[in-house]
């Protein structure tokens, strides 16, 4: 939710920045703003829309400027329009700020600035915040980093921000709680992003800011300090990222390249961690806790949207491999319930960024009532992984459509690696089985390319629903998960409604529907549901619904039955989403483009929802 990119060194900015907004715009893009010095002036200039958009206003213009800072956002506070974009002035013009985050108290603050005679342009509440600072620092005379200081120890709610001074041309300040910001390193420079997307064109040193940390760049150098004025020591990382991950490599859109990127990012999930041969599975990351794992009585899941799906399979895949108890939650309810946590208990929390506002919330719930957290997240350094006890990274490698793709497959991946292991170590499973999952999983990559070999057959169904407005999914036991993570896909890309449910409810109530203008998308591989699921489409077809089926290859008998069939390799039973869930991420993909709709950027979505 929004994308932070600043920079001060010796480029100019403003290309800089605009290409790293580009990079950013998954994060946010109903509007965009950059900030810059110009001539001892600051200049704001932004544009509802596409950063693009606010490109194509400054094609021809000079804009010179070795700092500056830009912002790309998904509103929270006031519509999108040019005013409410960022970055947004102070009082006195002299400073301007871009954030990320939600500042809770907002009104209170403005009303008192109000008071003292200041002047708002926008429904935002940044713009209170600058002024808030502006506030501080005429009332008690302070620098403008410890006005800083004293601002975000006021403020409520979640925040990163980087502020820049007409007075202090050269210095940077940036700070975070609650919402990710990174710095780039250079020889004489200093990048800050909300993630390294932007970051990595110039350099792989990069510094993660934790929460009430805030740095300064002054006279090209670094500095951070916590609210409380304590200096810390800045701690470099390398990140592991190509600059070729971040671009579309021939695709036309990211989402399409991240389909086709799955049996690579699901070998990576497992890449040193499974060796069937030698019926090796470690988890480097968990081995400290394996026997803890084991030992639970309950394991809590929580995750947000594609994540609470992941969970739901994992809850699957540990009750019956390991025959521990567990619960999937979401996470933005968890908190809010007063939920009931023992300490023995095991809380996995799953997030493809690692930054989640609602679950990261849950965490430290969760933290406080003296349970042991695991997270599975897919980038490095991020709160999630710092917040929790252990946990294992993804390794699925940056994600740039909105809709989660192969952030889903290798989550799921990485939680059946850890449901094996803990049912080796607890021995409810034989040697055979255990060898079996790990022989299967190895070959699962290959598999999901097999899958892909049927897009074109997949297109050609897509060609024919473009015109539903409806669509249901069905699925039994461990496709359950699937059925609402195909309709969630659908949803979101597409604007077309979808639901998703257990097979066998559907005559509970969503029968109602069906008729010869209601796709039934079925997960009906062969199964311990095979034979129910058969029921069901017959059900269906009786009411004249038209069925899609996703079925294992060989299968006659369904196929005989409905009207569309697109096939999956056969693979262990307690494998099947990593496989069935592929032509449904297709299914979707292609009726939002042949609908016309921006796949890697839907309305009103953003990749990272870093606000409660």
């Amino acid at each position: 939710m929004c994308g932070i990119v600043a920079y001060v060194g010796n480029r100019d900015a403003f290309p800089l920045i605009i290409k790293g907004l580009k990079r950013l715009e998954y994060r946010g893009y109903d509007s965009s703003g950059i900030a810059l010095l110009e001539e001892s002036q600051l200049k704001i200039y932004k544009k509802k829309g596409k950063v693009s958009e606010l490109e194509d206003q400054h094609t021809g213009k000079d804009r010179k400027s070795t700092i500056g800072i830009g912002h790309t956002r998904w509103a929270t506070h006031g519509e999108p329009n040019d005013v409410n974009a960022h970055p947004h002035y102070s009082n006195n013009r002299k400073l301007a700020i871009i954030h990320n985050g939600i500042i809770e108290n907002y009104a209170t603050i403005k009303q008192n600035l109000i008071k003292k005679g200041h002047v708002f342009l926008s429904d935002t509440d940044t713009e209170v915040l600058v002024h808030f600072i502006e506030d501080i620092q005429q009332e008690t005379g302070n620098s403008l980093e410890d006005a800083v200081k004293l601002a975000l120890r006021e403020v409520v709610g979640a925040y990163a921000i980087v502020v820049m001074s007409v007075d202090h041309p050269g210095q940077l300040i940036a700070a975070r709680k609650g919402s990710p910001l990174v710095i780039g390193v250079g020889e004489n420079e200093f990048f800050f992003a909300s993630d390294a997307t932007p970051i990595i064109e110039y350099t792989k040193d990069v510094v993660y800011l934790d929460d009430y940390e805030v740095a300064m760049i002054r006279d090209g150098k670094l500095t951070i300090q916590n609210l409380d004025n304590t200096q810390t020591i800045p701690y470099i990382q390398k990140l592991e990222m190509e600059l070729e991950t971040i671009e579309k490599g021939g695709y036309e859109h990211f989402m399409l390249k991240e389909i086709f990127e799955q049996p690579r990012s699901i070998g990576d999930s497992m890449r040193g961690r499974v060796k069937a041969d030698d019926a090796h599975l470690h988890l480097g990351g968990l081995s400290n806790y394996l026997d803890k794992l084991a030992e639970a009585k309950r394991i809590v899941i929580i995750g947000c949207g594609t994540s609470w799906h992941a969970g739901l399979v994992a809850e699957y895949l540990f009750e019956e491999l390991a025959r521990i108890n567990v619960e999937v939650e979401y996470a933005s309810e968890f908190r809010y319930r007063n939920p009931i946590i023992k300490e023995k208990d095991i809380v996995i929390a799953i997030s493809q960024s690692g930054e989640t506002a609602d679950t990261l919330a849950a965490i430290e719930l969760a933290k406080a009532k003296g349970a042991t957290i695991f997270g599975v997240c897919n980038v490095v350094g991020s709160s999630i992984a710092r917040a929790t006890h252990a946990g294992a990274y993804t390794h699925a490698g940056p994600e740039i459509g909105v809709a989660s793709t192969k952030a889903f497959t290798a989550q799921v991946t990485v939680l059946t690696q850890i449901a094996i292991a803990v049912a080796k170590r607890k021995g409810t499973i034989s040697e055979e089985m255990y060898r079996q999952l790990l022989v299967e999983l190895e070959n699962i990559p290959a598999k999901v390319e097999r899958v892909l070999e049927n897009a074109s057959t997949i297109k050609e169904i897509a060609y024919i629903f473009t015109y539903a407005r409806n669509f249901l999914y069905l699925g039994r036991g461990l496709n359950f998960p699937v059925a609402l993570e195909g309709a969630l896909k659908l949803k979101e890309i597409s604007y077309i409604h979808a639901e998703g449910y257990p097979a066998a409810e559907m005559k509970h109530g969503p029968i109602a529907l069906i008729d010869e203008d209601m796709p039934v998308v079925f997960l009906a591989t062969k199964d311990g549901s095979y034979e129910k699921i058969i029921s069901n489409i017959q059900e269906v077809k009786a009411r004249k619904g038209r069925v899609i089926a996703i079925v294992t290859e060989g299968d006659t008998l369904i196929p005989a039955m409905v009207d569309f069939v697109i096939e999956v390799p056969k693979t262990h039973e307690m494998l099947t989403p990593l496989l069935s869930v592929i032509p449904l991420q297709l299914l979707s993909y292609y009726i939002a483009v042949m609908r016309g709709r921006n796949v890697d950027q839907p309305r009103n979505l953003a990749k990272s929802v870093t606000v409660e």
